[in-house]
């Protein structure tokens, strides 16, 4: 009767071993999915701002057609993958990067006209895309951290066998994979306006 005893609690042990390791992977799944839908909200965001930001150098660089151009494509791509429910992480994060190197190019071209930089319309934009940038790295990092603590479990032993057994698989990450898209877009107009110190003068 003992031995029976010690095989029976062996077994309960272990069921609720299993049972932790489940819910646990459920946990951290949710955990993945809810992270990447923050990332989601600001890249919809993002997305929003562009169209006006490409109309408001319309208004001042109507030659820079290619430019443009490139912002709308770059644009219309990145939501497209957005809407494709097929589409993971690891796609978005290649229209995006592809989005951010049009952007980039953009506001190169804005450096050339002294009146589009100067207008208190592009300078909200550029203030409110500046703002967009930063949460998505925030939700970047967030959300692969999540997916890095999912994956390990997937990977690691014993609950790689839990993994197994229920089909939890490892998730995708979002990242940045361009070195010139790894810094920050280039917003920053906060010297416009500010005379150059005058020739025999120290500056302020």
């Amino acid at each position: 009767m003992i031995g029976i005893w010690i095989l029976v609690g062996v077994v309960v042990l272990l069921l609720l071993a299993v049972i932790a390791s489940y819910n646990r992977f459920v946990r951290q799944r949710n955990l993945v999915q809810e992270s990447w839908r923050q990332v989601d909200v600001e890249l919809t965001r993002r997305h929003d701002l562009i169209p006006n930001l490409v109309e408001t150098v319309k208004g001042y660089a109507t030659q820079e057609r290619t430019v443009l151009q490139s912002v709308t494509e770059a644009r219309t791509a990145a939501v497209t993958t957005m809407q494709n429910q097929g589409a993971g992480p690891e796609q978005q994060a290649q229209a995006e990067n592809t989005l951010q190197r049009a952007l980039g190019g953009l506001f190169a071209v804005a450096e050339n006209y002294p009146d589009l930089k100067s207008s208190q319309n592009f300078l909200a934009l550029q203030a409110q895309l500046a703002e967009t940038e930063d949460r998505i790295a925030a939700g970047r990092r967030f959300y692969n951290g999540n997916v890095r603590a999912l994956n390990t479990r997937v990977e690691a032993f014993p609950s790689s066998v839990i993994a197994s057994m229920f089909h939890f698989s490892k998730a995708e990450y979002f990242e940045t994979d361009d070195p010139a898209v790894r810094a920050p877009v280039a917003v920053d107009f906060s010297s416009i306006g500010q005379s150059p110190p005058q020739t025999g003068q120290s500056p302020a």
